[in-house]
C-alpha cells in the first residue's frame, strides 16, 4: 500500500513538473513574439510615417483592446473550456499573422492593416492571457503554484528586457514581413504545447454544469462577487494603488529627469531602463522562500514602503543633481534604485496573485480576475496623462516624491488585508 501511494505521489510531481516546463516554453513563445512583433511594427510605423502620433495610436490600440476585451475575456474562461481558449486562441493569433503575411505578398504592408492585425492581436492575447491565469491553481498543485507564478513573472520580466533588443535586431536586418510569417507559425507551436498540458491536474472532481454565455448577466455575478468579497477588493485597490503611483512617479518622471535635467547618455538610460525587470526577476526568484518566513500581509506592507522610497530615490536625484554631477555615480544610483523597485514590484504581484488564485471560486475566478485587472489598467493611462501635463508646470523632483509619499501614505494607513 506504501509502495502504491509514493508512486501515486511521484507520478503527480512528474506531472506537475511536465505541466510547468510545457507552460513556460509556451508562455515564452507567446511573450517574446507579442514583444518583438509590437516593438518592431512600432519602429517600422514610425519609419515609414514619421509620426510619433501613429507610433504611439499603435500602443494605445494594445491597451485600449486589452481593457475593452478583458470583462468579456473573463467570462470565457469561466464558461468555456479553458484548454480549448488557449489552444483556439493560439491558432487565431497564428492565422492573423500568416494572413497578413499573404496579404503583404500582393499589397504593401500600411497602416490600417497594422492598425486591426495589432487591435485583433491583442484581443486575442487578452482572451488567452485571462484562460491562462484562472487556469494556474488547476495546472500544479498547490505547493507549485508559487513557482508557477514566478516562472510566469521572470519571463514576463525577460520579454519585456529582450524583446525590444531583439525587436530593434530584426527591424534592422530582417524584412519585417518574414518575421510576420515565423511568429504566425510560433503561434501554432504554442498551441501543440497547450494541447499537451493538463489543464485538470488539480481540479475538483465535481464536475459543474456548464450555462450558456449570457455577458451581460455573467460580468455582474462577478461584479456582485467582487462587491461583497472585501479582502479580494483590498487586494486589487493594492493593484490599482501601484498602477497610479508608478505612473505618476516613475514612467514620465524617470526618463524625463534622466534625459532632460541630468542629461545622462542614450546608453545610461538604456542600462537604467533594463535594471527594472532585472530587479522583477530576482524577486520573483527569491518570493517564495521570503513567503515560507513571513505572512503575505507584512511582505507587502514592506515592500510598498521600499517602493516609496524607491520613487522618492527618483526625485531626490534632482535635488543631488545641485552637488554631484557625476554620470557613473547616476547610472549606480538608478541602477540600485530600479532593481529594488523591481524587487518591489515582484514581491507584491507574486503573493497578491497567489492569494487571489487560490481564494477566488474556481467558476469566478476568469471574471474577477478580469474585472480586477481591467479597473487596475484604467488607472494607469489616467495617471501617465496626468504626470505628463504636470510634469511641465512643476519641479520635475516633486511628482516621484509625491507619488513615494502618497503610496506610503496608502501603504501604511489604508491597505487592510487579512493575514
Amino acid at each position: 500500500m506504501e509502495i502504491s501511494i509514493t508512486s501515486i505521489k511521484n507520478s503527480f510531481k512528474t506531472k506537475d513538473f511536465f505541466n510547468i516546463i510545457l507552460f513556460s516554453v509556451a508562455s515564452c513563445i507567446s511573450l517574446f513574439g507579442t514583444s518583438i512583433y509590437n516593438f518592431a511594427l512600432g519602429l517600422y510605423v514610425l519609419k515609414i510615417t514619421g509620426s510619433g502620433l501613429s507610433f504611439a495610436t499603435t500602443l494605445v490600440l494594445g491597451i485600449l483592446s486589452t481593457i475593452l476585451v478583458n470583462p468579456f475575456a473573463g467570462v470565457l474562461a469561466d464558461k468555456v473550456d479553458k484548454k480549448f481558449l488557449a489552444i483556439i486562441t493560439d491558432i487565431l493569433n497564428g492565422v492573423l499573422l500568416i494572413g497578413l503575411y499573404l496579404l503583404t505578398i500582393g499589397y504593401s504592408l500600411s497602416l490600417p492593416m497594422i492598425y486591426v492585425t495589432t487591435f485583433l492581436l491583442n484581443v486575442f492575447t487578452t482572451v488567452y492571457g485571462i484562460s491562462i491565469e484562472a487556469s494556474k491553481p488547476n495546472l500544479v498543485s498547490e505547493k507549485r503554484l508559487i513557482s508557477l507564478n514566478s516562472v510566469s513573472k521572470v519571463i514576463q520580466s525577460s520579454s519585456s528586457i529582450l524583446g525590444p533588443m531583439i525587436g530593434g535586431v530584426i527591424f534592422a536586418f530582417i524584412d519585417i514581413r518574414y518575421f510576420i510569417l515565423v511568429n504566425g507559425f510560433s503561434f501554432f507551436i504554442s498551441a501543440m504545447l497547450h494541447w499537451f498540458m493538463n489543464f485538470k491536474l488539480n481540479h475538483s472532481d465535481k464536475e459543474k454544469v456548464k450555462e450558456k454565455v449570457n455577458f451581460r448577466k455573467d460580468i455582474v455575478e462577478g461584479v456582485n462577487y467582487l462587491k461583497t468579497s472585501k479582502n479580494i477588493l483590498n487586494m486589487f485597490g493594492v493593484f490599482i494603488a501601484l498602477n497610479f503611483f508608478i505612473g505618476l512617479s516613475i514612467t514620465v518622471p524617470l526618463p524625463y529627469i534622466i534625459n532632460n535635467v541630468l542629461k545622462l547618455s542614450t546608453k545610461a538610460f538604456g542600462i537604467i531602463e533594463a535594471a527594472f525587470p532585472i530587479g522583477m526577476i530576482l524577486g520573483a526568484l527569491l518570493i517564495k522562500k521570503v513567503m515560507a518566513a513571513y505572512s503575505y500581509s507584512k511582505i507587502i506592507k514592506f515592500t510598498g514602503i521600499l517602493l516609496s522610497i524607491s520613487m522618492a530615490a527618483i526625485g531626490f536625484s534632482v535635488i543631488l543633481n545641485y552637488k554631484v554631477n557625476n554620470e557613473g555615480f547616476y547610472l549606480v544610483y538608478f541602477i540600485l534604485t530600479m532593481i529594488l523597485a523591481g524587487i518591489a514590484i515582484s514581491f507584491i504581484d507574486i503573493p497578491i496573485f497567489y492569494i487571489l488564485q487560490q481564494a477566488i471560486p474556481e467558476e469566478l475566478r476568469g471574471r474577477v480576475l478580469s474585472l480586477g485587472i481591467s479597473i487596475a489598467k484604467v488607472v494607469l493611462p489616467i495617471a501617465l496623462i496626468l504626470a505628463g501635463i504636470l510634469i511641465n508646470h512643476i519641479p520635475s523632483y516633486i511628482l516621484p516624491m509625491l507619488g513615494g509619499a502618497g503610496l506610503c501614505i496608502y501603504t501604511v494607513f489604508c491597505l487592510k488585508l487579512e493575514n
